[in-house]
């Protein structure tokens, strides 16, 4: 059983990482970061924004856990770290079994229906 620190720890990692993604910039950097590691000048090139507004979202990133930067001689690469999206793919699991049941039972009920209707179409009685 997980221990209240560690239901919070968990709470507060999923807050940062959907308040980082709630962004569309910070989306698309970080599809870009799928492609492999790039500079802040590679991946403010497709934006109308300066490299300071472009970093500042680079630190958005690294402090929810979803970018990590390095050093290799005069530049700083920046890399995505998939740790935090399988925290949010693992959240997000319960709420999809939750429907595909509710789908599931839907289907199940729905058919009856149909069943019943047929049933009273050929004329005989209940």
């Amino acid at each position: 059983m997980a221990t209240a620190t560690a239901v919070r720890d968990r709470s507060d990692r999923l807050d940062r990482t959907f308040a980082a993604l709630a962004d569309p910039t910070r989306r698309a950097i970080l599809a870009r970061l799928a492609a492999g590691e790039a500079s802040v000048t590679a991946l403010a090139e497709p934006f109308t924004m300066s490299l300071p507004a472009v970093s500042k979202h680079l630190k958005v990133l690294e402090r929810a856990g979803l970018v990590a930067r390095g050093r290799e001689r005069q530049w700083r690469p920046a890399r995505l770290e998939a740790g935090p999206l399988k925290d949010v793919s693992d959240w997000t699991e319960q709420y999809r079994r939750f429907w595909e049941e509710t789908y599931d039972r839907l289907d199940e009920y729905l058919d009856e229906l149909q069943r019943r209707e047929k049933g009273e179409g050929d004329g005989r009685k209940r």
